[in-house]
């Protein structure tokens, strides 16, 4: 199944997962189907190998949603002021 993945600068406060509380700083959020047909957003230290399920990011999804789901995950999880670039 395809993944999708954005790097930035977490913001103040980080982001949440299910295994680890906060993450912060330089990560990498990606956004992936499982097999119960669910996408769900995963972030990681920049750099790191181990990921992390982002708290309340699972929402039923097809293939052909996963380009929109990680734009709106990376922007809702980057509160950047600058544009999330498009993935599609």
């Amino acid at each position: 199944m395809t993944a999708l993945s954005t790097t930035f600068t977490a913001p103040p406060g980080g982001i949440m997962t299910d295994e680890v509380g906060v993450v912060t700083g330089e990560v990498e959020l990606s956004s992936q189907l499982t097999a119960a047909g669910q996408a769900v957003a995963t972030v990681r230290y920049a750099g790191a190998e181990e990921w992390y399920v982002v708290t309340d990011s699972a929402g039923p999804a097809t293939e052909a949603d996963l380009p929109e789901f990680q734009q709106k995950a990376a922007e809702k999880y980057s509160k950047s002021t600058q544009p999330v670039p498009d993935l599609s």
